[in-house]
């Protein structure tokens, strides 16, 4: 897949993700950015500007792209600790790919235990993605299952209290328990929670709001609701 910008492929080298190919602005003039390249055995290809546009359909690359291996999603169960308050997020119908990725730099930041991603119904992790992230997806659980409702209620069964988010929820996020392994789900940025996964859940939220315009960025909503998780 294509990644670019040098957050992106600082952190993906950092995380020993294959490279394949790597591209690099003709002009660039960060040699310190081109030393660590060459520390880590890398020659980039130079190119003009106009070709690492075309690669990354002009999307700000910061003058490098590279060709590297997809990343990863791991199993569920390979990451659930027995004894270990733990804190998932599970997105349901995020469509946007620079929301998804704000969402992945909020998760590394707070160090929750991964993000569980539906099969169906979400955003594929692409270039857009993990430059949004600004890299913070080398180092988050991923976690993609078949079916989100089947999930809720195995994590159910592992004693987790699923915790949705709704304009018409009963309490406020500052009130989230402190002392209980959570999973947080945040819904599509304009219909919210599927009913059915609503349905699941055992707690619904709400972020008061004090102006005019009674909503938030789905990303900054999470963050929010992941902070006060931890």
């Amino acid at each position: 897949m294509i990644i670019y910008g040098k957050n992106v492929i600082k952190e993906a080298i950092l995380n020993q993700r294959q490279i394949y190919k790597l591209y690099v602005d003709e002009k660039m003039t960060d040699y310190k950015f081109l030393e660590f390249l060459k520390k880590y055995g890398l020659t980039p290809l130079k190119v003009s500007k106009g070709e690492l546009n075309k690669l990354t359909d002009n999307a700000v690359h910061n003058g490098i792209v590279a060709d590297a291996k997809a990343y990863d999603y791991v199993e569920l169960e390979t990451v659930l600790t027995k004894g270990e308050r733990q804190v998932f997020l599970m997105l349901d119908e995020i469509h946007d790919p620079h929301n998804l990725g704000a969402i992945l730099r909020s998760v590394e930041a707070t160090n929750i235990s991964g993000v569980i991603l539906s099969k169906k119904h979400q955003v594929p992790l692409t270039g857009v993605v993990a430059k949004t992230s600004s890299g913070a997806i080398e180092h988050v659980n991923l976690i993609l299952v078949s079916n989100l409702y089947q999930t809720i209620l195995k994590l159910k069964e592992e004693g987790f209290l699923i915790v949705g988010t709704d304009v018409a929820g009963t309490k406020s996020y500052k009130e989230l328990p402190k002392d209980q392994p959570l999973v947080i789900i945040m819904g599509n940025e304009g219909e919210g929670l599927r009913p059915l996964i609503k349905k699941g859940c055992d707690l619904l939220v709400t972020i008061p709001m004090k102006g005019k315009v009674n909503s938030l960025n789905v990303s900054v909503a999470t963050a929010l609701l992941l902070y006060e998780a931890i």
